[in-house]
């Protein structure tokens, strides 16, 4: 029978869970790959490329030569560009300002043919540190208050090249998301003297129906109102506002729960498109309404969203979203799929 679920750290977002609809999992046509053929990122074209920002070398060379194992670059044709003044106006009953922010492009690796998935455990977590490095060194620019990691894969997910890469954008504003999620997390701790964050965490812990795969320090799960068949979240299990401030030693451990379950997606689910974006807490407190009390617990925190199914009318027109897959089934199936460690 169809249902309806509300998550609890976006409340004003209802989920239509409706099984009729669904397919098996094995039913999921592969999506089209876009090309890797003549793919710019490769080593040995650091040319094609405009000028590094990070690499790790492991044996050491100049900037822009080959060598490096993770890399990040500006991005050739950026959403937003780092030169320049805010300059924000009113013109009449509308605002403006300058697009000004930073677009960054973090590959992964020299082989255009090794996802992120396939690298080994201190390969991913060298892209996670990548991460880290990119936004300790971004955040000292007072004009932007959010930094967004993402990475798009396949066709369906907005991908438009295959060699695996992630993408930074700086922002100058707080998105609407982050905004809905920071005012719910304060609600709830001023009703109930709680963290949100680790109510939801306990729950899960606790029922144990939408975990995938754990070890000490991270939890992935199904969400409770999951906008998409076979969405996944992962989660520290301590109070972590901003992933920056994560050391080597829990990069590892992210690493290896982050590789695992794009393992189980990649295999149950037949190699599917898919977006994954990492939110973490705005910075520059000061710059907007007010601090997040530490009390409030803002956790960063991993979402894995499978493009199987399409956005269509009804999910613009009301902001919910029509899901075919309950996340308890969602997974129980990608905790059975065997996957090598």
């Amino acid at each position: 029978m169809p249902q309806l679920r509300r998550e609890p750290l976006f409340p004003k977002r209802w989920v239509v869970f409706a099984p009729e609809r669904k397919q098996r999992p094995i039913d999921y046509p592969p999506p089209p790959e876009p090309s890797h053929t003549a793919s710019p990122f490769v080593a040995g074209k650091e040319s094609l490329t405009p000028h590094e920002v990070f690499a790790i070398r492991p044996g050491g060379g100049p900037p822009n030569s080959p060598g490096w194992t993770v890399r990040v670059v500006p991005n050739r044709f950026p959403a937003l560009r780092i030169e320049g003044e805010l300059l924000p106006e009113g013109i009449g009953i509308y605002d403006q300002m300058n697009g000004i922010g930073a677009h960054e492009v973090i590959i992964e690796t020299p082989n255009p043919d090794q996802e992120l998935e396939d690298q080994s455990v201190e390969g991913v977590t060298d892209v996670l540190r990548a991460y880290r490095a990119r936004i300790i060194d971004l955040i000292q620019d007072v004009r932007f208050r959010y930094i967004l990691l993402f990475k798009n894969v396949g066709l369906l997910a907005g991908a438009s090249l295959r060699h695996p890469h992630s993408q930074l954008i700086a922002l100058p504003v707080v998105p609407r998301v982050v905004e809905e999620l920071l005012a719910t997390s304060r609600s709830h701790f001023e009703l109930k003297e709680r963290s949100l964050f680790a109510d939801v965490l306990q729950a899960e812990l606790k029922s144990r129906e939408r975990l995938v795969y754990e070890n000490s320090a991270f939890v992935s799960f199904c969400p409770w109102a999951s906008r998409f068949p076979f969405e996944t979240w992962i989660l520290p299990k301590f109070p972590a506002a901003h992933f920056h401030a994560l050391d080597d030693f829990h990069l590892g451990l992210l690493a290896e729960v982050l590789r695992h379950v794009l393992r189980r997606i990649r295999k149950g689910l037949q190699n599917p498109a898919y977006n994954m974006i990492l939110q973490t807490a705005p910075f520059h407190p000061s710059r907007w309404r007010e601090a997040i009390p530490p009390e409030v617990e803002f956790r960063w925190h991993i979402e894995i969203l499978p493009r199987l199914a399409q956005t269509a009318g009804f999910e613009y027109g009301t902001g919910f979203y029509i899901n075919t897959t309950f996340p308890e089934e969602a997974a129980d199936f990608l905790r059975r799929v065997c996957v090598e460690s």
